[in-house]
């Protein structure tokens, strides 16, 4: 379970800040994703449907489609439960002239976010391992085949150290449910981060509605304030039934 610290709420947008530096350690993890995503777009033929899960910004998606030559041929949905983040994204895409682009404020963790836009070519699941517990990881993992058409490209990424690096598990995971592993980039040790990129080789399943994949541990601000209201409302109507 993550410690109350964990559950502290963090302000994602200035966190999102760290990309406007080109060498940062996030703008470095940035780049390898977004080549990444170039090659999956490449090796696809016909209309290219694209999830994005805890979308942030969309950098990775929104910039890459940008400048490509299939951006015509995409479809992308970009899921992101904080509503500034969603609306940078939303601006971003505009001004992209992406109207293949759509920027749903919805909770990634929920499968109902996903409808009319699964299964997907290509999954996009980047800073989402590094912010939820490793038994929602293998969890999340075990249900991506719900998501993804025969032979989709998923791109994830996690931190890792010396002291303690899940990676090799969450390869090993993915291998499970049918995965094949096409690329696995290890950052240097000062920035801590893997790119790995799995396609699915197996069988897919279906994706079962109204369920959460995971619980994410540093929760945006306005969802913060959100849950904490809801637990005041529950709170205040216990007390009151007991008066």
């Amino acid at each position: 379970m993550p410690t109350r610290a964990e559950r502290e709420p963090r302000d994602w947008v200035e966190w999102h800040r760290a990309y406007d530096d080109p060498n940062s350690r996030l703008s470095r993890r940035l780049r390898i994703v977004q080549a990444h995503l170039r090659r999956a777009l490449d090796e696809r033929a016909g209309a290219v449907r694209i999830v994005s899960m805890c979308a942030g910004e969309g950098r990775d998606v929104i910039s890459v489609l940008a400048g490509h030559s299939r951006r015509d041929d995409v479809r992308a949905l970009l899921v992101e439960l904080d509503p500034r983040l969603a609306e940078n994204a939303k601006t971003a895409a505009r001004a992209a002239g992406l109207d293949g682009v759509e920027v749903r404020c919805a909770d990634a963790a929920l499968t109902d976010s996903y409808a009319g836009a699964v299964p997907a070519d290509i999954v996009v699941a980047c800073g989402v391992f590094g912010n939820i517990s490793d038994a929602d990881i293998q969890q999340t993992v075990d249900q991506l085949p719900g998501l993804c058409v025969p032979g989709a490209t998923v791109i994830w990424t996690r931190g890792g150290t010396a002291e303690h690096d899940i990676a090799p598990d969450i390869c090993r995971w993915f291998e499970a449910r049918g995965f094949e592993r096409i690329a696995f980039d290890s950052s240097p040790d000062e920035d801590h981060f893997r790119v790995g990129v799995h396609r699915l080789a197996g069988p897919t399943k279906p994706l079962q509605r109204g369920e959460r994949l995971f619980t994410f541990v540093r929760l945006p601000l306005a969802a913060a304030a959100s849950e904490a209201a809801a637990s005041q409302e529950t709170s205040d109507a216990v007390d009151g039934s007991g008066s």
